[in-house]
């Protein structure tokens, strides 16, 4: 990361030193109670734990991140300037502490929305508190933050968020036919229909970015598509490789754990200061969060079955249950260029919600967005934990290398197929998804001011 550093340390002096003494003094003074970093990396590792801890599924819980990263971003921005808040700029008394504004906005916007784990994040919030020196600028600062925190808890209010933690909900159906999505073994309730409903961050509507549908069943994309993830998304595929198989297996790691991670990598890899920390953040979650509802909004408007459902077909009760998606066993797709396997499994379990498009392209696609725009270079060279299939369940322990970030996004379209849960076409649509969103995103927030 060592050409990385540079470049954004580069940028990093230019528009915000300012803001640097804040950062190492935080650093410093890091509590055994807090994770490591500057102010803004601890709390976001403590909503990324609190988050992650609470069993929301990753689309819900981008949108949790990214009202912690937005009520942090604002907070600090109202102090040091240099960029343009999300919601309506504050006022901050000179000398206000960011570190302080750091701290309650964090703690006050998690707790709003995780009460039940307000003895946890009170313990890091006092220990974060004591490591400030007492005073005006702590108290002016505390009072930034908790504007901040009631700003965007108000000004999300409303936003289509759905309780509890990974709540299903109803959504308009299709006539039962061929190619039509049903649930898959195990046969989990959707996950979370209604996060395609919530009221995206900047984008203006995740209708936007609707793709075009999926090919028809009887083109011959549709059957290049089903032959090729048939022979190697297969549990038992012989012709996918060991080294295939590790990377379908490292990109089933939680992803709000290995892009936040990534942006705290990058944060001390490079000794941003908190200015720039909290825009990094922010533009991760947020972006993340808008790809997140505009993927889903897609995946439950074409409804499209999974591979697991097409290549069983009309041959396997036990890849169908009675969902009311069909009959038992299932369809067939009616194509004689396609020839259907029973008992067909896919190397990965399949998640519960339609197919198309690619949800994981459709984030990876945008964080890559994210990192080029924030490095200033495609050459994005970062190092990104995934899941080691010889460790323990949930771990960060493999590290993959990528350069540039047509890799990024070349090897997520491969991931998903190797694990057998998503056509190449489908994966190819996600990341196209993606980077529109985060296109449009971050032409539009974030943005230096001036």
């Amino acid at each position: 990361m060592n050409a990385l550093c540079k470049h954004v340390c580069v940028l990093a002096i230019a528009v915000a030193a300012v803001a640097s003494v804040g950062a190492a003094g935080t650093a410093q003074n890091a509590a055994a109670a807090l994770p490591p970093g500057n102010a803004v990396e601890q709390w976001n590792k403590i909503a990324e734990n609190t988050v992650v801890g609470s069993g929301a599924f990753q689309n819900e819980g981008l949108i949790y991140m990214a009202y912690e990263s937005a009520a942090v971003y604002d907070a600090v921005v109202a102090i040091e300037g240099d960029y343009t808040p999300y919601g309506a700029p504050l006022v901050a008394a000179p000398g206000a502490s960011t570190d302080a504004a750091v701290v309650e906005a964090g703690y006050r916007t998690l707790l709003n929305y995780f009460p039940a784990q307000a003895a946890t994040l009170g313990a890091q919030y006092d220990d974060a508190l004591t490591r400030i020196p007492d005073g005006a600028a702590k108290d002016d600062g505390k009072a930034v933050g908790l504007a901040s925190a009631n700003q965007i808890i108000d000004l999300r209010n409303g936003d289509g968020r759905m309780t509890p933690i990974a709540v299903s909900s109803s959504f308009p159906t299709l006539p039962q036919a061929p190619g039509v999505w049903r649930l898959t073994p195990p046969f989990a309730p959707p996950q979370t229909p209604w996060v395609g409903n919530v009221r995206p961050f900047v984008l203006d509507s995740a209708d936007r970015v609707l793709p075009d549908p999926p090919p028809s069943l009887q083109s011959s994309e549709w059957v290049a598509a089903f032959n090729t993830i048939k022979s190697y998304g297969a549990a038992n595929s012989s012709i996918r490789t060991t080294a295939q198989t590790d990377v379908a297996r490292f990109w089933s790691a939680n992803v709000i754990r290995q892009y936040n991670g990534l942006a705290r990598d990058v944060a001390d890899a490079c000794g941003l200061n908190l200015v720039r920390t909290a825009q990094l953040a922010a533009m991760v979650n947020m972006v993340g969060a808008d790809a997140q509802i505009s993927v889903m909004r897609a995946k439950y408007h074409y409804l499209f079955w999974r591979p697991v459902t097409a290549i069983n077909g009309d041959l396997d009760a036990t890849a169908v249950t009675s969902d009311g998606f069909g009959p038992m066993p299932g369809y067939s797709d009616g194509n004689a260029a396609t020839t259907e396997q029973a008992g067909w499994r896919p190397l990965l379990t399949t998640p519960n919600h339609p197919e198309y498009p690619a949800a994981h392209g459709s984030l990876t696609s945008a964080m890559t967005e994210v990192f080029s725009t924030f490095l200033g270079t495609t050459r994005i060279d970062v190092d990104i934990h995934g899941f080691d299939p010889s460790g323990p369940t949930g771990n960060l322990n493999a590290v993959r290398h990528f350069d540039n970030a047509n890799e990024l996004r070349n090897e997520i379209i491969d991931a998903r197929l190797w694990a057998g849960v998503h056509y190449r076409f489908s994966g190819v649509a996600g990341v196209v998804l993606g980077r529109k969103v985060a296109k449009y995103d971050l032409r539009r927030a974030f943005l230096p001011v001036g």
